[in-house]
């Protein structure tokens, strides 16, 4: 197996440490280390899925928090926290729908929150060590996704998923890539079917990458082709990750997953959500409240730089779905599974 290095990493202290991200952006024709020493790179990095995946999201926003106030801790402490929070706000704008960069951000909020005394320098600290707690967690979170995914896919010899839930998204294994990791470890045999994940590619160039990597059997496909490879019965389970979950088990992911759910459900074919309890949103009770982040006209008329459509040409290009709770047979996520999947049962298992 070929060492990837982390796609989030905080290099040195608080007063001058740096952030260190794979540029996603780059895969897989080259595995670059980005160094980010500003709010303003963070910001750009998030926007521009430089780095991307609800969990290391959060993560990198976290640690941005700390680059965006390392020039002011000569502030009075008022002053300090001031601008802590418009540094909070900034990066709160870079995207809309992955709830864990709302959370990473929320829970530095409350470091400043909770520690009202102490001067800007020792607040910076603070901020750091919270910073890791989070990536921290995040590595466990993978690990105990893994184990409770894992016996879902035991009698698989095919597993289908869609867009990137690994090392690359996460500060750990990943998501559903975890799961599908620790099965496969079990079952080396077990063969992976990876969307391509238009319009940006994200399986073709990340997910496969990622399982390549790891010695484990992909074959890879265009997303037209997921109904077909379930019809040919070459994969008995579909598992995929979450950027948002509503109360009621209703799930957001990268676009596609929704039909995924429909040909899933069509197929009598289990479908499964991997992702971690930060990414619940319990204050909204369904899918419909799910803000779908739009995207650039450019994605899609010109993929990795090359023109594929006419000049001009309009487009609509949402980067998220929703798969509806009804289509979904049990999510994963670190506190154990949730099946059946309804606000109950949510509630249940994440009180």
């Amino acid at each position: 197996m070929t060492k990837i290095p982390p796609a989030v990493e905080w290099i040195g202290d608080a007063r001058t440490g740096y952030l260190q991200l794979i540029d996603q952006t780059l895969l897989p024709k080259e595995c670059k280390l980005l160094p980010i020493r500003s709010e303003n790179d963070a910001w750009e990095a998030i926007k521009k899925l430089r780095v991307r995946g609800a969990p290391a999201i959060g993560v990198a926003a976290a640690y941005s928090v700390v680059l965006g106030c390392q020039s002011k801790i000569g502030l009075t402490r008022e002053e300090f926290e001031t601008h802590l929070h418009q540094v909070i706000d900034f990066l709160a704008s870079s995207r809309p729908t992955a709830v864990n960069l709302f959370w990473a951000l929320e829970r530095i909020g409350k470091v400043a929150a909770n520690s009202s005394t102490i001067p800007p320098e020792e607040l910076l600290n603070r901020l750091l060590a919270e910073a890791k707690a989070i990536e921290a967690e995040d590595r466990e979170m993978c690990r105990s996704i893994a184990s409770h995914g894992r016996p879902l896919l035991a009698k698989c010899h095919g597993v289908l998923t869609h867009c990137n839930t690994g090392g690359l998204a996460t500060a750990g294994d990943g998501t559903a890539l975890a799961v599908i990791f620790a099965a496969a470890s079990e079952n080396p045999a077990m063969e992976i079917y990876a969307d391509e994940t238009r319009p940006l590619l994200q399986g073709a160039r990340l997910t496969a990458w990622e399982l390549l990597q790891r010695n484990i059997p992909v074959k890879l496909i265009c997303d037209s082709m997921a109904g077909w490879v379930m019809k040919e019965g070459r994969v008995q389970a579909v598992i995929v990750g979450a950027d948002r979950i509503a109360a009621n088990g209703d799930s957001a992911n990268k676009i596609g997953t929704y039909s995924l759910s429909v040909l899933a459900k069509a197929h009598h074919i289990p479908f499964y959500v991997a992702a971690p309890s930060s990414t619940f949103d319990l204050s909204i009770q369904s899918g419909e409240q799910i803000p779908i982040e739009q995207r650039a006209s450019s994605e899609i008329t010109h993929p990795l730089g090359s023109q594929s459509a006419p000049d001009g040409c309009p487009t609509y290009n949402p980067a998220f779905d929703v798969a509806p709770a009804d289509n979904i047979t049990a999510i994963i996520t670190e506190k154990g599974v949730i099946q059946p999947v309804d606000a109950a049962t949510i509630r249940s298992l994440l009180r």
